[in-house]
């Protein structure tokens, strides 16, 4: 039998508020020190006992308090058990049992823990995840579009914890995953089209950004579902031809614009050379057979599709010296 996981689900449970307990902590503290001092004074040892106890308790319950901020959440895990999800911002106490680790191993979180780059020991000892919206900028990557050529491409992924259960229980990192699956997806997406195409039809990664980018955010959303991560925003930052073939794509490029520039230049001629034969006709001007028709229309159309500039010679005779 193949080995499967458990999908967790989000459940939003409400802490106790910190201030009620802070008084209660600090009349159990109170009390304790009583008891010592009257220990002390009368020499009566069960008192001391009941101090120390009182004393060791109030550290136990000082362990419980945790504050929230604004789009951030904690997950409560009680020896193993999920319990839920804190996700109002405010100052609360919390059974001080609830675990302190953050999904990863002992030897992992103590690292973490020690280390001097570590961006918030807190949050690491109080499974806190922020729920804000974060922004992926990926690196540069060479992939192969439709037809195999080489091409540069980028992508910034905005995305944010939606399910704190998912994102902490049913994957190892979710950060690196987000990275992980977003690299994998640009490739996949990259190898679906081409780069460019002369067919104004066909969806192509230069052309048809918006398109592009609305495929790339659908996928990431199929695969950081599994992760509790939501996809805000997932557009492309960067494409290219790769420094190997640019050149030559470049003159590709140039040689389709030069032929589509000579078709509609060509496309233009033969109408106004057939309006220029059809008004003579019409208006009498001159009758011409056809081999002066056909003379009329390739002077005519070395005219107009000329790069350069024309000079003309006037014939000054006759039509026909």
């Amino acid at each position: 039998m193949n080995p499967t996981t458990t999908n967790h689900q989000e459940r939003v449970v409400t802490a106790i508020k910190g201030a009620p307990m802070v008084v209660f902590t600090i009349l159990i503290l109170g009390a304790g020190v009583a008891c010592l001092v009257y220990a002390a004074l009368n020499q009566m040892p069960l008192f001391a006992v009941a101090g120390v106890v009182l004393i060791a308790l109030t550290g136990l319950l000082s362990k419980g308090f945790f504050t929230l901020q604004p789009n951030e959440a904690r997950v409560m895990v009680l020896f193993g058990s999920y319990k839920g999800t804190v996700r109002k911002d405010g100052f609360y106490w919390a059974n001080p049992f609830y675990s302190n680790g953050s999904g990863q191993s002992p030897l992992q979180l103590a690292a973490q823990l020690k280390s001097a780059d570590s961006p918030d020991r807190r949050q690491l000892r109080r499974n806190k995840i922020s729920l804000r919206a974060r922004t992926l900028n990926g690196q540069i990557l060479k992939v192969n579009d439709l037809r195999g050529n080489p091409i540069e491409i980028a992508a910034v992924v905005v995305w944010r914890v939606a399910d704190t259960a998912q994102a902490m229980f049913d994957v190892d990192n979710f950060e690196k995953f987000v990275a992980t699956q977003s690299e994998s997806a640009l490739r996949h997406l990259a190898n679906l089209y081409a780069y460019d195409d002369a067919n104004p039809e066909d969806t192509t990664l230069r052309r048809n950004v918006d398109a592009v980018s609305a495929a790339l955010c659908k996928e990431l959303e199929e695969r950081l579902a599994r992760a509790g991560v939501a996809v805000d925003e997932a557009r492309l930052t960067h494409l290219a031809y790769a420094s190997e073939i640019a050149q030559v794509m470049l003159r590709s490029q140039q040689a389709d614009a030069v032929i589509t520039a000579r078709q509609k230049i060509v496309q233009g001629a033969v109408s106004m050379v057939d309006m220029a034969l059809t008004e003579l006709a019409a208006k009498h001007v001159v009758e011409l057979d056809d081999e002066r028709r056909a003379a009329m229309v390739s002077n005519l159309m070395v005219v107009l599709c000329a790069e350069s500039e024309v000079h003309p010679v006037v014939n000054t005779g006759t039509l026909y010296n």
